[in-house]
């Protein structure tokens, strides 16, 4: 019998394929493919845990005191038989051998199999049994990070679904996935996403709009109901996730899903078309990316430069081992001559909040979860609080521009004795390299515009800046008083919202009356139902997921910014300026 799940529609599509479980634990887990020679690699790593873990066990039963509960020893009886029990150690093997799970990543999807099997179970005393199971799983989990085998031979591996998962396309449902996850799973052959949790701007989402697939995200319980190789349909379009669909529901979104890549490759077809409006106004199209290699799929799509390029990736996943200056340096110089001279604009780390470091201290972490971390140690604030990891970003940056045209833009700045530190460690970075007789090249330094103090105070900005690029997810946070990461007030979070719509509109007219440039980079510019009001709004510089350029030129294409400046004010000045905007800009701007 089919379940239907609701959640919120974050990239449109219909996605069709086998579930694939990123449990959650108690333990961090990493999670990745592994390539055909490392199999029986990972198979030998959950041995040698197992092995360990019997070891511990059996050591803690001989070193009971003769006065010690015989219940103590039974229970240790039970860890045993759990260990050596082969529907969690044969299954495990199971997911390496089929899926190419990692050896964590395995163990954590044979529990989830398990404890749903425990939970069902009529008997108290078996069920209290997931606890005990649970226990023994974590404990191989201590032991597997204590073996994490030849790290750099584990890298996600270029194979396809057929390689590992048969002929079925596979889509992930998990309750929430890290930044870092996303990375790796960015590379890998998923048809769509599932989460839990999660709101328009949540890391799932985003990555989920570059690769340009389906997913839905705040589906509540959606990684507890769905087991591992059901069936599934992602509604993307409408929020809406089937699971073990009819033929006819089969049949009827097999149908929406032809119909889809059919206006995909019209649409690709445009991607080589300059972005002129009806009125002959050229508009910048631009790129966000997160690692070098993102760039090849910049150019493809017909990007005119990179508009972000979110250097926070290089820092994450890494156990705490920061990127030193010279991996950092070909990173960007790789980034740079990927773009063939077309401009690359590199933000400075944006760390903290939701993408944390591992080798954040102790205090910064407990930080992290007690107090609201988006309004704490994060971004540019977290940088200058480094000043020498800082400055070797600065140091990487300056070096890469020496091989093409380069940007720096600093995230979350609010404050003039910000700017004033950023640009002193600019002139200390240019000194260390003329010290070091190091080539670099003249950049331009820019801010992003996502606290509301900025916008307001815009104009002492602007004296110390060349350009200002808005950074519309984390505005809108700020503005609206909304942790975009909290699934329970994700609702409220409204680009639509007066007041937000008041602050880019302002940023984007003063910006142009200083004649300094400016963008928008967060997902507005990507999303279709603005490109109308920002291009009224004096916007030409749009920057956004390369999969979202060709639907965007579509609608720049077809405007004429002299009519759409001239409804500008009406929408502005609405109560619903949602249901303004569909009336001047035409219904279907929104």
């Amino acid at each position: 019998m089919s379940i239907q799940l609701f959640g919120m529609a974050v990239s449109r599509g219909v996605a069709i394929g086998r579930a694939v479980l990123v449990a959650s634990s108690r333990v961090d887990v990493a999670h990745y493919f592994v390539t055909p020679e490392r199999i029986e690699t990972e198979v030998e790593r959950l041995r040698h845990a197992r092995d360990a873990v019997a070891g511990e066990l059996e050591t803690l039963k001989h070193e009971l005191p003769d006065d010690a509960p015989a219940e103590l020893s039974a229970l240790l009886d039970v860890h045993l038989m759990l260990l050596h029990d082969e529907a969690l150690t044969g299954a495990t093997k199971h997911w390496v051998r089929e899926r190419h799970y990692n050896a964590e990543w395995a163990l954590s999807a044979q529990l989830e199999v398990l404890a749903r099997q425990f939970d069902e179970m009529e008997d108290e005393y078996l069920r209290e049994r997931k606890a005990d199971l649970e226990q023994v799983v974590e404990r191989m989990l201590s032991a597997l990070a204590r073996d994490p085998g030849d790290v750099g031979a584990v890298a996600v591996s270029p194979i396809g679904v057929r390689d590992f998962g048969g002929e079925d396309p596979l889509v992930l449902v998990a309750n929430d996935i890290a930044p870092a996850d996303m990375l790796q799973f960015k590379r890998s052959v998923f048809t769509g996403f599932i989460t839990d949790v999660g709101g328009r701007t949540s890391h799932t989402a985003i990555v989920a709009r570059s690769m340009d697939i389906p997913a839905v995200v705040g589906a509540r319980e959606a990684s507890r109901l769905i087991r591992p190789d059901d069936w599934v349909v992602i509604d993307g379009d409408f929020g809406v996730v089937i699971v073990d669909p009819s033929p006819i529901m089969l049949e009827e979104y097999r149908f929406r899903q032809r119909q889809s890549e059919l206006e995909r490759a019209r649409l690709d077809r445009l991607r080589h078309t300059p972005a002129v409006t009806l009125d002959g106004q050229v508009v910048e199209l631009l790129a966000n990316i997160e690692q070098p290699q993102d760039a090849a799929a910049a150019l493809q799509a017909g990007a005119v430069g990179v508009g972000l390029f979110r250097s926070e990736f290089l820092f994450l996943n890494r156990g705490g081992d920061l990127p030193g200056e010279d991996e950092q340096f070909e990173a960007y110089r790789a980034a740079v001559q990927a773009m063939q001279g077309l401009p690359v604009t590199i933000r400075t780390v944006d760390i903290g909040a939701d993408k944390p470091l591992e080798r954040m201290s102790a205090q910064e972490l407990r930080h992290e979860h007690v107090l609201n971390p988006a309004l704490g140690l994060r971004a540019i604030r977290w940088s200058l609080s480094e000043p020498g990891m800082f400055r070797q970003q600065l140091r990487a940056i300056l070096r890469a521009s020496a091989f093409g045209k380069l940007r720096i833009l600093i995230p979350m700045v609010a404050h003039l004795v910000e700017v004033r530190a950023v640009l002193d460690a600019l002139t200390r970075a240019r000194q260390q390299l003329d010290a070091a007789g190091r080539a670099y090249g003249a950049v331009e330094v820019g801010a992003m515009i996502e606290v509301p103090a900025a916008a307001l105070n815009l104009g002492p900005f602007l004296q110390h800046f060349d350009f200002v690029s808005i950074g519309t997810n984390d505005l809108i946070q700020y503005t609206l008083a909304i942790d975009r990461a909290d699934d329970a007030v994700s609702h409220l979070f409204d680009p639509w919202h007066p007041a937000v719509l008041g602050l880019i509109a302002g940023v984007i007219e003063r910006a142009l009356a200083a004649g300094k440039g400016v963008s928008v980079c967060g997902e507005m510019a990507g999303d279709p139902a603005f490109t109308e009001l920002l291009l009224a709004a004096g916007l030409r510089s749009f920057s956004m997921h390369p999969a979202q350029i060709a639907a965007i030129k579509q609608r720049i294409l077809r405007a004429d910014t002299r009519r759409l400046a001239l409804a500008l004010p009406r929408v502005l000045q609405a109560e619903d300026p949602k249901a303004a905007a569909a009336a001047v800009f035409g219904a279907g701007a929104v």
